[in-house]
């Protein structure tokens, strides 16, 4: 009896054991992050993203690719309008392409080293990495991480729940969330291929400025768009009290004056198209990902372009975060 006992203890001693080395702890997932990251030449996926932002969600299909050390390409595609906007890094700097309108910007940046990036694997692996508070769960098939982010904006955008694959560590899922943890920021992959294979000239601006024309109609599409006025969501403190139309060569020029604790002004016009031969224009300011579109950040102005319009904050009062802050509640409200 007592022998029975014995080997039935021995059996499920043997058990734990067995099932204790199958499951890996936070460290060694991290670990194999790292070495995952360190030994991986480049990569390949598509996801779709969705905003929360605003008074209506809006979603964007996403194509990734990245190529060892530092060459990038990230095509951002409205799901609702026939409109891309491009990422590119190469040798000759960080690029950013808006086929419809002729227009590409050469930025003076490090991007996207300088922030959280939700749909690039190396800087969710960076976000894991770098927080020794982050939170570790394992499920059937999926490691979780919930981990801060490193966003120009943290303050809005704090934490990120960070999904993968067990079985190739792939991302399957990121929620980028605010202080209240909900989610405002979802990116689900669809597709990814580790260790792609990528042309000679997959990273070259006119290629891909080329490759990604829209036809004509687009263009005249945006063209003969009417100028429709947004306004940002309501900021306590401060509040609206001039709104003025000016005329220019192209159109009309709007101009919205907000003053209270924090004030500022908010110009909006139709943009112009740019002529095909047109060459790259130098910007001044950092890149920002504002979610719908990238902007160009300096530390009293924010500029972007969405829908055919171009925007622009300017205040001595806002901090480049709060500009940030402010600029992504202008895409979808058309009210004051």
């Amino acid at each position: 009896m007592k022998k029975k006992i014995f080997m039935l203890a021995l059996g499920l001693m043997v058990v734990l054991v067995l099932s204790a080395c199958g499951t890996k702890s936070q460290e060694d997932v991290v670990k194999d992050l790292n070495t995952k990251l360190e030994d991986l030449g480049g990569y390949k996926a598509k996801a779709k993203m969705t905003l929360q932002m605003g008074t209506e969600p809006h979603t964007y299909e996403v194509e990734i690719w990245h190529k060892e050390p530092d060459f990038y390409r990230v095509d951002l595609k409205n799901a609702q309008r026939d409109q891309n906007q491009m990422i590119l890094r190469n040798e000759e700097g960080v690029f950013v392409l808006t086929p419809a309108l002729n227009k590409s910007f050469k930025f003076q940046s490090d991007w996207p080293q300088n922030s959280s990036q939700a749909y690039l694997y190396e800087s969710l692996v960076k976000d894991i990495m770098e927080d020794k508070e982050a939170k570790f769960t394992a499920t059937k098939e999926h490691y979780v991480f919930e981990t801060k982010t490193r966003y120009q904006n943290n303050k809005m955008l704090p934490y990120q729940e960070i999904t993968l694959n067990k079985k190739d560590l792939a991302p399957i899922s990121v929620k980028v969330m605010d202080s209240d943890h909900n989610a405002l920021v979802t990116v689900k992959f669809s597709d990814v291929k580790f260790d792609a294979s990528f042309d000679k000239n997959d990273f070259n601006v006119q290629k891909n400025m080329t490759g990604a024309q829209l036809d004509t109609t687009v263009m005249a599409d945006l063209k003969n768009q009417e100028l429709t006025v947004k306004y940002p969501e309501e900021i306590p403190g401060v509040h609206l009290v001039g709104e003025k139309e000016v005329k220019i060569d192209t159109g009309k020029r709007i101009v919205l004056t907000y003053e209270g604790d924090k004030s500022f002004t908010l110009v909006q016009e139709k943009t112009t198209v740019m002529p095909a031969t047109a060459g790259p224009t130098n910007v001044t300011g950092e890149l920002v990902d504002l979610g719908f579109t990238i902007g160009a950040l300096t530390d009293n102005s924010l500029t972007w372009t969405n829908d055919g319009v171009d925007y622009m904050i300017a205040s001595n009062d806002l901090t480049p975060e709060e500009m940030v802050e402010i600029a992504r509640t202008v895409q979808s409200n058309a009210v004051k």
